[in-house]
């Protein structure tokens, strides 16, 4: 069984419809966001959260942004204005940006058209864009299958899986691709604190798969390591510097610490868009950093802190690119010495 789909164009394209993740595991419950203020929002609250994911919503967003903007005159500066303002909502996904660079391109071929002309254009980028994400997750999963073997047991941290893009997802579409081919994995979750994005989304969509899943502490890698549990590390990542510095979720340098002291391979699973360039390495990436209650409040009946002490909450965190065995992209798996140009 596959897991509920993350996003989608409503029929008549007035509203991309989210999975809101904030919700899950208890509540399946999909909400429609029907202008840019919505799109914002979600992508910052985390309804909708993993790079591909977040990349594809803000595209469909930017789209039927526009469909409700018929001023020539006005139509320039709105579309440049709610670009920009998309591209706020979350900084250190490089996939946000690329998509609405995309979108931007599209426009400024088509800016000289009537308004009709440029909205359908904007439209099939979009959706182009969409189409791409779960074939590229698809040709991931097929080229990360080929690591894999009968039992092999694989550690994953925070979600990247179907829930972070369109389908597959990232880290763990080798494994979905292992499932329909009658390989049986043993997949362990950390439960990546301070949101869980693995007890609450990796868990339940491999549960949901029928894959073999098992939850961790994020204090517990090292253990589950130590007792010849692990063959391989598979992760997602956020924004990989142009010297394979790596951003994910925090706690994933840690990981690779451990995989690298335990003569683990640490792979990690990313479109070719999420190489940034334009970042030499992983001191330049932005870390986002978030509330303070995400730690002290968000999963507990009362604040489990006491009031006033400080909290230091950043949501990714760098692993530098000598421990990192490969990257698997949908062109293949790159080895060491990287080399992006």
């Amino acid at each position: 069984m596959q897991p509920p789909k993350t996003l989608y164009l409503n029929d008549d394209h007035t509203a991309v419809v989210i999975l809101d993740q904030t919700l899950l595991p208890q509540t399946i419950k999909y909400i429609e966001l029907r202008n840019a203020k919505q799109v914002w929002s979600a992508i910052k609250d985390l309804q909708v959260r993993g790079a591909p994911a977040i990349g594809v919503t803000a595209a469909l967003g930017l789209y039927i942004e526009m469909k409700t903007h018929t001023d020539e005159n006005a139509f320039h500066q709105i579309i440049k204005t709610t670009k920009t303002y998309l591209s706020t909502a979350r900084p250190t996904a490089v996939n946000l940006d690329w998509a609405l660079n995309e979108m931007d391109k599209v426009y400024e071929l088509n800016k000289e058209k009537p308004i009709p002309e440029i909205i359908t254009a904007l439209g099939k980028a979009a959706q182009a864009i969409y189409l791409d994400d779960t074939g590229i997750c698809r040709r991931i999963g097929q080229h990360g299958v080929s690591l894999l073997k009968e039992g092999m047991g694989i550690l994953t941290h925070c979600n990247a899986g179907a829930l972070a893009a369109t389908e597959y997802g990232t880290a763990l579409a080798p494994i979905y691709i292992a499932k329909e081919q009658g390989i049986n994995l043993r997949v362990y979750a950390d439960e990546t604190r301070p949101v869980l994005q693995g007890a609450r989304l990796t868990a339940f969509e491999l549960h949901h798969a029928g894959i073999d899943v098992t939850l961790i502490c994020d204090n517990m890698a090292a253990t589950v390591m130590a007792k010849g549990l692990i063959d391989a590390v598979f992760v997602g990542c956020d924004r990989v510097a142009a010297n394979s510095d790596t951003a994910n979720k925090i706690g994933t340098h840690g990981v690779a610490l451990l995989a690298k002291h335990f003569n683990i391979p640490f792979y990690v699973c990313a479109p070719l868009s999420t190489i940034d360039m334009k970042t030499a390495t992983g001191n330049d990436i932005t870390i986002e950093e978030r509330d303070a209650s995400e730690v002290t409040n968000l999963w507990y009946n009362q604040p489990m802190t006491p009031a006033g002490v400080k909290v230091f909450n950043p949501s990714f965190d760098v692993t530098p690119g000598q421990y990192i065995t490969g990257f698997i992209t949908e062109n293949g798996i790159l080895c060491p010495p990287f080399n992006f140009q």
